[in-house]
């Protein structure tokens, strides 16, 4: 009968000690750190969803232009391979490449006043535009989330709790390279 009181008493005490470690923080943050990086996956991917059918509506116009189409579609594969990897330092990276391709692309549209006038290429454009601003958003998000995350895991005692459950590392935010800090300005 003492072991089973000796036992008793130790569990309680582990759970007392864990319900004020942060352990449950610590959980929620990370999973909210996931969470806002599947939405950037998310927006990524409509992004590059889109840009077939950009890259189709301007090849229609503009068929001498094939070193740009094919920079943009190696760009998309790469976005593509690391959102399908999971790792946001790639993600950032191809959006950046992304980013280079889709303006050489635009600065084509402008010597073609056919195509700016085309009503699928507005409609795209249009919806490029709004998925630029989702983008935005679910990285600002992400990187608050990170933020909260990784500012967590530095605190006493949740650096304790966190190094023991094995979430002791710091998350990688989702930085703009230096050329794609800003969103490329579409205009027609």
């Amino acid at each position: 009968m003492k072991r089973t009181t000796w036992s008793g008493g130790i569990l309680l005490g582990v759970a007392l000690a864990a319900s004020g470690c942060g352990y449950n923080r610590l959980q929620t943050l990370d999973e909210q750190v996931n969470q806002a990086q599947g939405q950037i996956e998310v927006q990524l991917q409509r992004r590059a969803d889109l840009i077939p059918n950009l890259v189709e509506t301007v090849k229609g116009v503009a068929k001498q232009e094939t070193t740009v189409f094919t920079a943009v579609a190696d760009a998309r594969a790469r976005l593509s391979g690391a959102i399908a990897e999971k790792n946001v330092g790639a993600m950032a990276t191809a959006n950046a490449a992304l980013n280079q391709g889709l303006g050489r692309l635009l600065a084509i549209v402008e010597n073609y006043p056919e195509l700016k006038s085309s009503e699928s290429f507005r409609t795209l454009q249009d919806q490029l535009e709004g998925t630029e601003n989702r983008v935005a958003v679910a990285r600002a998000d992400y990187n608050r989330s990170v933020g909260d995350y990784n500012t967590l895991i530095r605190k006493f005692p949740e650096n304790l709790t966190a190094k023991v459950f094995g979430l002791g590392t710091p998350r990688e935010y989702f930085e703009a390279e230096d050329a794609a800090k800003e969103a490329p300005q579409v205009k027609f």
